[in-house]
Parts: structure tokens; sequence; C-alpha cells
């Protein structure tokens, strides 16, 4: 397998469900996107701030593999690069197996920090019915499994464009698994 690389970036200035592919994304520090409906140091996703407009944004950069999108588009489904909401569609690294507070380094200087897991939500099946199944699984012990890409927060801006590379950066001592953020 080749080493991990940033196949696809993608942004929107609105709040929608899709994001739009583009050439390049500038990563701010301690915001996200620069430009993106998700961009804050508070929570920019609608049902958080209905909640607590003052708590810190965890979900800055939402990334999902390219390996999830074709199992997706091999089981008939309608997605690619963008269409989930991610920001950052990857290639060749398991991001659901990384812990916590995991580094990425993208670019000449971008780094984000992974938070957690993306909850899947209602917006999936009214992007097309059965998306939200199609991304959730279940361990052995029963436990939910969400595959519906992490989220990050930004440590350090930069321009981030497809085909860079992803150095990854895992943190000391035990690890703890992702959560929901």
């Amino acid at each position: 397998m080749s080493s991990p690389r940033v196949l696809a970036v993608s942004s929107d200035a609105e709040h929608r469900f899709s994001k739009v592919p583009a050439d390049a994304i500038t990563l701010l520090a301690g915001l996200g996107v620069a430009g993106d409906a998700h961009c804050g140091a508070t929570v920019q996703h609608r049902s958080r701030v209905a909640r607590d407009p003052t708590a810190p944004n965890l979900r800055q950069v939402h990334l999902i593999t390219v390996e999830l999108i074709e199992e997706l588009v091999a089981a008939g489904f309608d997605v690619g690069p963008g269409v989930l909401g991610e920001n950052l569609t990857t290639a060749g690294l398991d991001l659901l197996a990384l812990p916590a507070g995991t580094v990425l380094a993208l670019g000449a200087a971008a780094r984000i920090e992974i938070t957690g897991l993306r909850n899947p939500c209602v917006q999936l099946d009214r992007h097309q019915r059965g998306l939200t199944a199609a991304v959730l699984d279940r361990a052995e012990d029963g436990a939910l499994i969400r595959r519906a890409g992490v989220m990050a927060v930004v440590l350090d801006g930069g321009e981030v464009r497809p085909g860079d590379q992803i150095v990854v950066t895992l943190p000391g001592g035990p690890h703890s698994a992702l959560q929901p953020v």
C-alpha cells in the first residue's frame, strides 16, 4: 500500500449536507477550514449550537476515507468526495483505528488533531435511503461501530491539496479509542 495521502479536499460556506470539491483548502489554527460553514472556535453545527453555543468546536475538520466511499459506491450509493460532508477525503489510512489525540501533518505546514468520531445522523438517509445503516456496524460484543469518518481540530494552519502526503504521529501514553464528538 502507498503512503497515506489526501485524495480530495472540499468545503462549503453554507450549512448543507455535501461540500464542494476544491483544488485546495486553507486550514486556520483553532478554527477549521477557511470559508467553511463549520469554521469557528466554538461549535458551528446547528444542532450543537442550539444546545450550547459556547462549547468548543471539536469538529473543525471532517475526514472520511476513500475506501469507505468506494465500499458505498459498490453497494449502490451515489457518493463521492465531499458528498458525505467531509473536508478531507483520505487514502491509505485507517482513520477509525487511530486513537484520540493522533496528529496528522498535511501539506507543507498544516497539522490537525483527531478529536473523535462523526456520529451518523438523519441527514445521511435524507441524502439517500439506507446510507445511515451502511455506515454503521456492530462489533462481536454488540457495540455500535460508527464508520462515517473522524473529526479533528486544527493545530497549525496551512494549505492542503489533493495528493499531499499525510504523516501520522500517535499520542504518547496509553491510547484512548475514538468516541463520538
